[in-house]
C-alpha cells in the first residue's frame, strides 16, 4: 500500500503501510529508520548524524534534495554568500554528492554541508549494499 508524504514535495507516494514505513522489501531501511528513530528519541544520535529521513521514511540521498532539507540556521544546504538555498545533486551511478548555490555557482563548505555530503555517500553505499548483498559496497 502506498501512502503519501505530507511535505508539500512533489516525489509521490512513499512506499509503505499505514504507519509510514517502509515495505517489507527493504528490511535494512526499514531496520535503519527504526534504529535511527529509537535512538534520537533517547538522545543518542543527532538528528543531522541520520543516513535516514525521518519526515519521508527514505534513505537520505533520496530525498535530500527537498526542500525540507534545508536549514538556514545551520547551513545544511544553504548558501551564506547569497543567503539563499543550495542545489543538491546525487548521482547514484558515480556516488557523487555535490551542494551547489543555483545564484552564484558557489560550492558552500559549511560544516554542514560537508557532513551532509558525508551522510548521502553513506545512504547511498548502505542502500547498494541491500540492492546487491553479493557486491562488494563501492
Amino acid at each position: 500500500m502506498n501512502t503519501t508524504c505530507d511535505c508539500g514535495d512533489h516525489h509521490g507516494a512513499v512506499p509503505g503501510d499505514d504507519s509510514g514505513e517502509p515495505d517489507g522489501r527493504h528490511p535494512l531501511l526499514t531496520g535503519t529508520l527504526r534504529a535511527e528513530d529509537r535512538d534520537e528519541d533517547d538522545g543518542r544520535l543527532d538528528p543531522m548524524d541520520r543516513v535516514t529521513c525521518r519526515t519521508h521514511r527514505r534513505w537520505l540521498h533520496d530525498c535530500v534534495a527537498s526542500p525540507v532539507h534545508t536549514n538556514s540556521a545551520v547551513g545544511y544546504r544553504w548558501c551564506r554568500r547569497c543567503d539563499h538555498q543550495a542545489l543538491v545533486a546525487v548521482d547514484e551511478l558515480t556516488g557523487d554528492v555535490t551542494i551547489r548555490c543555483g545564484l552564484c555557482g558557489h560550492s558552500p563548505r559549511s560544516r554542514a554541508n560537508v557532513q551532509l555530503v558525508e551522510r548521502c555517500r553513506r545512504s547511498l553505499q548502505l542502500a547498494r549494499s541491500a540492492r546487491f548483498p553479493n557486491v562488494a559496497a563501492a
